[in-house]
């Protein structure tokens, strides 16, 4: 009986997921689902990435935490719509962003003036990697300050990701951390994966990342 109780929430989530996608299409949207684990550097990432896109690239963000609007309103700076999502609030602290919880955000955007929507998931390298929102791709970001074997710990989450960032490696100089090893085990998860080396702090690697992704908004 619990497996057919697990089995009804997914599927529900991918008929809501599917709308979300149609939605989406319809108005041109590109979709843009970051996932990490906690401190990985997701938010810092976008701060960066919303500074060098906009106004160029119209972009608005849905943040996913348990608590707080600390991530959001760092983001609302950059002058992009920006709406937090607190799913301790809503169900006792979900580890993930479901695709219903997007559609009502959804809602809430004037979303034929926008070119990128961008959903910092709640920081999690398992759940939410299971449910699809009606994302166009996903990303997924590794600090180095994680161990390089993440990619073989959490391999599902690195598996369904279109992209790999591996986040401040501005601080390799002071770490043992083997950034080849993590590069190969992320490889052997996922083959050809596209990977991004990346330092939110001081802009290395970003012009690599954002040719990426407005590469996607074309397609």
């Amino acid at each position: 009986m619990e497996i057919k109780v697990v089995r009804k929430v997914l599927d529900a989530n991918n008929t809501m997921a599917a709308q979300n996608r149609k939605l989406f299409a319809e108005k041109k949207v590109f979709v843009l689902n970051m996932m990490s684990s906690p401190g990985s550097g997701k938010t810092a990432t976008l701060e960066r990435t919303l500074s060098l896109l906009m106004p160029e690239v119209k972009t608005a963000v849905i943040v996913g935490d348990i608590c707080t609007s600390n991530d959001a309103d760092r983001l609302a700076k950059s002058g992009a719509p920006v709406i937090q999502i607190n799913t301790g609030d809503l169900s006792g602290g979900d580890c993930h962003l479901a695709a219903h919880i997007i559609a009502d955000a959804a809602s809430n955007l004037d979303l034929g003036n926008l070119d990128l929507l961008i959903v910092e998931n709640v920081g999690n390298l398992v759940c939410p990697a299971e449910f699809d929102i009606g994302e166009n791709a996903r990303t997924v970001v590794l600090s180095v300050t994680e161990g390089e074997d993440k990619p073989l710990k959490y391999p599902l989450m690195f598996r369904v990701c279109d992209t790999a960032i591996v986040n401040k490696i501005d601080l390799l100089p002071y770490l043992d951390y083997d950034i080849h090893a993590a590069v190969s085990n992320i490889l052997q998860v996922h083959p050809q994966m596209p990977i991004f080396q990346l330092s939110a702090k001081t802009g290395h690697g970003f012009d690599a990342w954002l040719n990426w992704l407005k590469r996607q908004l074309l397609i």
